[in-house]
């Protein structure tokens, strides 16, 4: 598309004197140009040519003078329509006044129209840049629009009703968070009922952040209830669940997986962990205990191994609390980590219920913090036997 140039002068034989001159830009579809012969006339005709791009304007004009213009422009508040204003030499008062109310440039009578083409070229080179930053901006709301729509989709997948199960709810207490760093996050925790007896449970982290980590994490998530569900044991589960992953990993990611399964009649735990962070169980007499650390890797970073799985026994009023590294690793402004030690003290608290416990995790995380930037997602999933 050519660049239109609007040339606002009373002096009729400029408009031959443009044309002439920029001959070749405009047989080349570089340079249209369009002229009126005062303000008022140059306002008619950039409302019915929109897209003026550079205003050539004199200052002294009958009707409406350049200045008034000028004026009239910078109403409009458009960055990318550019002004460069003509007057006699020696009329440099007006000329001053010109660029201190935002013309971008000036040339004097009699126009040096190589000078003058010089101009032009320099405004055209600032109006490419504010329809690419204009460009890049909607690109940008655009994508913070998608980013809260992820969001609200991402949290939607994971369970948010609590109780989860109504008609077990005096048997099992479960409370979960999710809070990602940034717009959408990595984490994950999910639990399902596999039969009456047995309940599924798991808390992930993907590795990375941001967009990348939330589709892996969509997938892993997916994967993992799918296979959960249908009632295998957590190696079997995980060791499934790493190979499809790792065969069509990308850029190497992988996902740190604690997957167990609660039998509610015996209160026993079998579970796999995937290089995940070993789990507290908070004992019903206010003991805190903390799991094995892993011996399996991460998922999805190595095809072809075989995970194993652990048991341990839950008693009625014991608690086991699961994390993410975004608990443990919460930096605040100085760079200390709020760290396994602290996470234990808060649990070794008299805390009531599951949702009391993740709630009081927060915030002892959010006082330790202190206003410092979440790195990282933080997530919970705890469950009692009552």
């Amino acid at each position: 598309m050519p660049v239109k140039i609007l040339s606002v002068d009373d002096e009729m034989d400029l408009e031959l004197l443009l044309t002439q001159y920029f001959r070749r830009k405009i047989r080349k579809g570089e340079y249209e140009f369009v002229f009126a012969h005062n303000g008022l006339e140059a306002l008619t005709m950039m409302v019915k040519h929109p897209d003026i791009e550079i205003i050539l304007s004199d200052i002294n004009m009958p009707e409406m003078d350049g200045l008034t213009l000028l004026a009239k422009i910078n109403e409009m508040r458009n960055p990318a329509l550019k002004v460069i204003m003509v007057s006699a030499y020696g009329d440099m008062g007006n000329i001053r006044q010109a660029m201190n109310n935002g013309a971008f440039d000036f040339a004097t009578k009699p126009i040096d129209l190589d000078d003058l083409s010089v101009t032009i070229e320099k405004a055209i080179e600032q109006i490419n840049y504010v329809h690419k930053s204009q460009k890049e901006h909607t690109q940008l709301e655009s994508l913070k629009g998608d980013l809260a729509i992820a969001r609200e989709i991402q949290q939607a997948i994971l369970p948010q009703v609590f109780p989860p199960f109504p008609d077990i709810a005096d048997q099992l207490d479960i409370a979960a968070l999710m809070s990602p760093a940034k717009d959408v996050g990595g984490d994950f925790y999910d639990f399902f009922r596999i039969d009456d007896q047995r309940i599924g449970f798991v808390i992930a982290d993907v590795s990375g952040k941001g967009i990348p980590a939330a589709i892996f994490m969509a997938v892993s998530r997916t994967l993992i209830r799918a296979t959960g569900i249908r009632g295998g044991s957590p190696a079997e589960c995980i060791t499934y669940s790493n190979q499809l992953l790792a065969e069509d990993s990308v850029d190497c990611m992988f996902v740190t997986v604690f997957y167990g399964i609660l039998n509610m009649k015996t209160g026993d735990v079998t579970y796999c962990n995937a290089g995940h962070n070993p789990p507290y169980v908070k004992k019903r007499n206010g003991q805190v205990i903390q799991l094995p650390l892993s011996q399996d890797p991460m998922a999805g970073a190595i095809a072809g191994i075989d995970f194993h799985e652990v048991q341990f026994h839950l008693d009625h009023g014991d608690t086991l609390v699961l994390y993410t590294d975004g608990v443990t690793e919460a930096m605040n402004k100085s760079f200390e980590e709020f760290g396994e030690q602290r996470l234990e003290n808060v649990l070794k608290g008299e805390l009531q219920d599951c949702q009391q416990i993740i709630e009081t995790v927060k915030t002892q995380v959010e006082v330790f913090v202190d206003g410092a930037e979440q790195s990282d997602d933080i997530t919970l999933l705890t469950l009692r036997i009552q």
